[in-house]
């Protein structure tokens, strides 16, 4: 018997752990880490994190990073039978660019109350007047998603209140 929840599940987690190994190259370059993969018939085609500080761009987000590789990987901007897996809920940027990009599904670790796009502070990934919504699916590998982040930005703190360590 074949149970396709099932396989959606183990398959999910598959593609964060590989967003979570992309947040974790970020981490090693002092950028945020987050980590995205975009998969279009269960393989991966675009993995990106964030390079914002590397780049000195703003717009460098992983999310942004990976819907552009996407897109070339694909040949058209539509990205409709991809699914974007992503280690922190997508701020608004990245929200938008998912929803123009025609992203079928985005599937997030640990959420962002304060600055999150996908149901955190906005959802603009289901905005009904939008010519297009994506699903959500959230928390996945949730924890490790959130440890990585709180490390990373209690690392920074301990750093810049002691300027022996910088």
């Amino acid at each position: 018997m074949n149970f396709p929840l099932l396989d959606t599940l183990k398959h999910d987690d598959y593609f964060m752990q590989q967003a979570l190994r992309q947040a974790i190259q970020a981490y090693e370059k002092e950028e945020v880490p987050v980590g995205a993969v975009i998969v279009h018939d269960h393989k991966i085609i675009a993995r990106a994190h964030n390079q914002v500080e590397l780049l000195k761009d703003a717009t460098a987000h992983a999310e942004i990073l990976a819907i552009t590789q996407a897109a070339s990987f694909i040949g058209d901007w539509r990205l409709n039978d991809c699914d974007l897996y992503v280690t922190k809920e997508p701020c608004p940027m990245c929200a938008g660019a998912s929803v123009n990009a025609r992203v079928r599904r985005v599937i997030f670790g640990c959420g962002d109350p304060s600055g999150g796009g996908a149901g955190g502070l906005l959802n603009i990934l289901q905005i009904p007047t939008l010519n297009h919504q994506c699903e959500i699916s959230s928390g996945l590998r949730e924890e490790e998603c959130r440890q990585l982040l709180k490390h990373f930005f209690h690392e920074k703190r301990t750093v810049d209140k002691n300027p022996l360590l910088s």
